[in-house]
């Protein structure tokens, strides 16, 4: 997989608004947010996209939910609800090839209801 702007956030090469870190999973502030909170959830592990996920890597796509869950909380937004959201390929809008999971809340988010 070829470098991308989250492989060099992991190594420290270019800064971010870090709220999350443990051995395997990094969580940082969106530099477009679109909403008040709005984080971005990556495995340190290099993952280009939903496809590439292996079996032996699902327990750790869990604790990217798992991250998600503490941050929501940590944010205060975890009672009133927030939004998941990874993308996967051009139609999916994916933009950088890591796999990352957008946290969106903060305020009623619209256009994704059923």
């Amino acid at each position: 997989m070829s470098e991308t702007i989250f492989s060099k956030i992991i190594k420290r090469e270019i800064p971010a608004d870090i709220v999350y870190e443990n051995e395997e999973v990094l969580a940082f502030r969106d530099i477009s947010p679109k909403a008040p909170v709005h984080v971005l959830i990556i495995p340190k592990t290099e993952i280009a996209t939903v496809n590439d996920i292996q079996p032996e890597q699902a327990e750790l796509v869990g604790k990217l939910f798992l991250a998600a869950q503490h941050i929501a909380k940590q944010e205060g937004i975890a009672e009133d609800g927030y939004r998941l959201m990874i993308n996967c390929n051009q139609h999916g809008c994916q933009e950088v090839f890591h796999l990352h999971m957008h946290l969106i809340g903060g305020r009623q988010l619209r256009g994704m209801s059923t």
